[in-house]
């Protein structure tokens, strides 16, 4: 069983007023909090190797260098692992559709995960490293409060969201506003409650290059 909006109280001693405490660590509001984040943050909803879904966080850093990548904060995973090389890939292979520019080359990328409920692994983090590569090399934060849900193939191929109800309830859970949603995932979106789905603010997108625009909310 889990829980979420967990929060401990406690009562003044001199006003016997009692306050409420949340706890971000267990879920709720504040895993994905309000303003906007620093450039290279991605958060997004994936199924981890069991299967269980989680709330997810990528942050990026970039130095100056020849283009490599580096990453941190997963367990032994090669799948997972992989899963990031798949986005920072496709992200080498057709930034020039992207911004045309800019030069990946220049820097180097290290690219960090963190579990914010410890649902383990996430082995659907493809299109959120695209995103965070481009998020970081642009200087360009993320929309506040949102959500990248999908994944892609190194072809570039967008796979639908696994669950889509269940997705956006634990999106909604933690705090999200926007969602950033493939259209391969529009003919599940009557199995949403619309109690749910009329929470968030949708953007579609096509293809890994448009998720990146519309995740950045550039034209």
């Amino acid at each position: 069983m889990e829980f979420f909006d967990v929060n401990f109280n406690y009562i003044d001693n001199e006003t016997l007023e009692e306050f409420f405490v949340n706890v971000p660590e267990q879920g709720g509001s504040k895993l994905i909090p309000s303003g906007i984040s620093n450039a290279g943050v991605v958060h997004f909803v994936s199924h981890n190797a069991t299967g269980k879904l989680g709330i997810y966080r990528l942050e990026s850093q970039m130095t100056a260098g020849n283009g490599k990548l580096s990453i941190s904060g997963f367990a032994s995973d090669p799948i997972a692992k992989e899963q990031v090389q798949v986005g920072f890939q496709y992200f080498k292979g057709n930034l020039n559709r992207i911004a045309s520019s800019s030069r990946f080359s220049e820097h180097e990328f290290h690219l960090h995960f963190v579990d914010l409920q410890n649902s383990g692994n996430s082995h659907s983090v493809s299109l959120s490293s695209l995103v965070s590569c481009c998020s970081i090399l642009f200087n360009k934060p993320v929309q506040e409060q949102m959500v990248v849900l999908g994944s892609m193939t190194l072809g570039g191929v967008v796979n639908p969201v696994q669950d889509l109800a269940s997705s956006m309830q634990i999106a909604l859970e933690a705090g999200a506003t926007k969602v950033l949603l493939p259209m391969s995932s529009a003919a599940d979106i009557p199995t949403v409650p619309a109690e749910t789905f009329t929470k968030f603010q949708v953007s579609f997108f096509s293809d890994p290059v448009d998720a990146v625009y519309k995740a950045l909310g550039v034209q």
